[in-house]
C-alpha cells in the first residue's frame, strides 16, 4: 500500500467518524450535564482530582490524561525536520502576536464592559455585589476604598466588596490576556492545519505569555502589575504540551526505528486515527459535568457572561482569518494562527482568578464560562475554516485534501 493509499484511507476514516461531529458534541454536552445533576458526588471527586498551586486547582488529573490522548496522536505524527522549516515562516507567527498582544485583550475588556457593566447591567442587578481577595500585600481598614470595592468583614475576614458585574469583568480580561491554549494543537489538527507551524506558534506565543501576562492584567484590572502565576503556567505547558510532544517524539523514533516507516504509516497511524475525537469527546463530557450543578443553578448567569465571551471569540477569529487571506499566506497556516487568537489559555486564567479573587467569586465564574463554551465554539470555528479553504491558495489544499492530518 502506498503512502498516498494511506493518506486516503486515513481521511476516509477521519472523515466517518466526522461527519456527526455536531451530533456527538451535543450529545457529551447534555451527558456531562445530567452526570453531573444525576451523580453529583462522582462528578465532584472528579472534579477534585487537581494539582494545586497556592490553593488553585491549576491541573485537572481526568481532563490531563483526556488532553494527552488528544494531543498524542498529533504530535506522534508530526515530522520534526518539517518544524524547523515551520519555524522559518515569519508571516503567521507574527500575525500571531499582534492578534494575540496587540489587539485581543483591549477588545475583550472593550466588549466585556459594554454587555456587563451597561447592556446586562439592569440583568445582573444594580446592587448585586461580590465579595473578593483583598488585593496580595493590601491591609486597609473596614469601610475604606479600593477602587471600585469597600472593605468589609466577611466571617471574621477582610474582604472586598465590589460591584458584581465587575467581578465577571475581571474574569473576562483574565481570559482575554491569557490566549493560546494547548488544545489549538487539536484544533488546528482539525482544521487540517500544519501541525509543525502551529506547535512553533504555540510555543512562542507560550514564552509571550509570561512576559506580557503581567503587565497587560495589572493594566487592564488596574491592580498594578498583577502576579504572575508562573507555577500554573510551566506546569500547564508542561503537562499539556510539552509531556505528549516528547511521548510522540521518541515513540516516533523508536517505533520507525523498529518496525519501519511504512509500519508506522500504514498500521500504527491508522489506528490512532479516532483517538485525538474520541478523547475530545470524553473531555466534553468531564467539563460539563464537572460544571452542571453551577450551568442548572445559574443558567442567566451564564448567558450574560457568555454572550460576549462568544463574540471576543468571533471577531478576533475573524480579525486573524481575515488577516491571513490578506497577507496571502496558505490555507494550512491561516486557520491555526487565526485558531490560536481565538482560543484562551482557560487553565492558567481560573488558577489566576482564584488566588487573586477567591474560588467563589463571580471573576472565576466567569473564566469557569469561558471553559464551558471553549469547546463547542471552537469546533464550530474548525468547520468554518473547512468550509472557507477556497479562500486560500487553490494549490496548497489540494495537498490539504490529500493528506488531512500533516505529518
Amino acid at each position: 500500500m502506498s503512502n498516498a493509499d494511506v493518506s486516503n484511507n486515513d481521511r476516509k476514516m477521519t472523515s466517518v467518524f466526522e461527519r456527526f461531529l455536531s451530533l456527538w458534541v451535543v450529545l457529551c454536552i447534555v451527558a456531562g450535564i445530567l452526570l453531573g445533576k444525576i451523580a453529583p458526588n462522582l462528578a465532584q471527586s472528579l472534579d477534585g482530582l487537581a494539582i494545586y498551586v497556592k490553593g488553585a486547582p491549576v491541573v485537572s488529573i481526568p481532563i490531563a490524561v483526556c488532553l494527552f490522548f488528544m494531543m498524542y496522536p498529533i504530535m506522534v505524527k508530526i515530522d520534526f525536520s518539517e518544524v524547523v522549516k515551520a519555524g522559518k515562516s515569519g508571516k503567521p507567527v507574527f500575525l500571531t502576536l499582534f492578534v494575540n498582544w496587540a489587539v485581543k485583550p483591549f477588545t475583550m475588556y472593550g466588549i466585556a464592559s459594554f454587555f456587563l457593566g451597561t447592556l446586562f447591567y439592569n440583568f445582573i442587578g444594580p446592587d448585586a455585589v461580590d465579595l473578593v481577595k483583598l488585593p496580595f500585600g493590601l491591609d486597609l481598614p473596614v469601610g475604606a476604598t479600593h477602587g471600585a470595592g469597600t472593605v468589609v468583614i466577611a466571617d471574621g475576614i477582610k474582604m472586598l466588596e465590589v460591584p458584581l458585574w465587575r467581578s465577571y469583568l475581571a474574569g473576562c480580561i483574565l481570559l482575554g490576556i491569557a490566549p493560546c491554549t494547548a488544545m489549538v494543537l487539536v484544533w488546528g489538527y482539525l482544521s487540517r492545519g500544519n501541525d509543525g507551524l502551529t506547535l512553533v506558534m504555540v510555543a512562542i506565543n507560550s514564552l509571550t505569555m509570561l512576559l506580557l501576562y503581567g503587565v497587560l492584567g495589572g493594566f487592564l484590572l488596574g491592580v498594578g502589575r498583577l502576579p504572575v502565576p508562573w507555577q500554573a503556567l510551566l506546569l500547564s505547558i508542561g503537562i499539556y504540551v510539552a509531556l505528549p510532544l516528547v511521548a510522540g517524539y521518541l515513540s516516533r523514533k523508536w517505533i520507525i526505528s523498529a518496525k519501519g516507516e511504512v509500519w508506522f504509516k500504514e498500521k500504527f497511524l491508522h489506528v490512532l486515527t479516532p483517538v485525538t475525537i474520541i478523547a475530545l469527546l470524553i473531555t466534553l463530557v468531564l467539563l460539563f459535568s464537572f460544571k452542571g450543578e453551577v450551568i442548572i443553578g445559574n443558567p442567566l448567569t451564564i448567558l450574560w457572561i457568555a454572550i460576549p465571551l462568544i463574540i471576543q471569540t468571533m471577531l478576533i477569529f475573524w480579525l486573524g482569518f481575515g488577516l491571513a487571506r490578506l497577507l496571502k499566506l496558505r490555507y494550512i497556516d491561516a486557520a491555526p494562527a487565526a485558531m490560536i487568537g481565538a482560543s484562551n489559555h482557560f487553565e492558567v486564567a481560573i488558577a489566576t482568578s482564584t488566588m487573586l479573587f477567591g474560588l467563589s467569586s463571580g471573576a472565576a465564574l466567569a473564566t469557569v464560562v469561558g471553559v464551558l463554551i471553549e469547546v463547542p465554539l471552537m469546533l464550530m470555528l474548525v468547520k468554518i475554516c473547512l468550509k472557507t479553504t477556497h479562500w486560500f491558495k487553490t494549490a496548497e489544499m489540494g495537498a490539504a485534501a490529500e493528506k488531512p492530518m500533516t505529518v
